[in-house]
């Protein structure tokens, strides 16, 4: 899983939540298969997930989904 395609997944996954177009700054974490997605805008939010070789979608989506629900 690339940054690249964790960014593809989460713009969807935050129209999905309501989130509408926003800014996002995905970066590595210092763990392996860790990653730190920014939310940019007025309530800026981070979110921290799981993903790495043979993650799927859905199990991002899943994180994104939680994360996102439970602030």
């Amino acid at each position: 899983m690339t940054g690249h395609d964790l960014e593809r997944i989460a713009r969807v996954a935050l129209r999905e939540l309501g989130a509408g177009d926003v800014t996002l700054i995905v970066s590595p974490e210092h763990e392996i298969d860790r990653w730190k997605i920014i939310i940019a805008g007025t309530h800026p939010r981070s979110l921290h997930i799981r993903a790495g070789e043979g993650t799927s979608a859905q199990f991002v989506r899943q994180q994104i989904f939680e994360q996102f629900e439970r602030r």
